[in-house]
């Protein structure tokens, strides 16, 4: 699996430029068979050193290295994984608390999006009630 796009990698080269904003996500890796989820705003110039959320136990704003991601040995041959459907969304400061909070990203992913889609269809309601 490629784990990461010529695309990907732009926005997050170009993200690493400016350090101090509140980028959203451009990736979510992830271990197929238990913990560990990354979600990487900034890459820099190096090509390696990437900036984001990652959860291994305990989410926590940091960088990790790429290659060192890219050559994990899972079981079965398997490797980290790239989320194909991950769309961030949310500021990776909003991911931070919520993932805080809650405990992990991954929980945090389905309150984030679950509450995120709550507000839409009060929004829509909301909109149609004065139309």
């Amino acid at each position: 699996m490629i784990l990461l796009t010529d695309e990907q990698r732009a926005q997050l080269l170009a993200n690493g430029l400016q350090p101090d904003a509140d980028h959203i996500p451009v990736v979510k890796f992830f271990n197929p068979f238990g913990a560990g989820v990354w979600l990487a705003t900034e890459l820099d110039e190096d090509g390696d050193t990437m900036f984001g959320l990652a959860d291994i136990g305990c989410p926590e704003l940091g960088s990790w290295r790429f290659e060192e991601l890219r050559s994990l040995q899972l079981p079965f041959g398997m490797g980290i994984e790239r989320d194909l459907l991950f769309t961030g969304d949310f500021p990776i400061s909003v991911w931070a608390e919520a993932a805080r909070e809650i405990g992990s990203i991954r929980d945090a992913e389905r309150v984030l999006y679950r509450a995120a889609q709550s507000l839409s269809r009060k929004s829509s309601d909301t909109e149609s009630r004065f139309s």
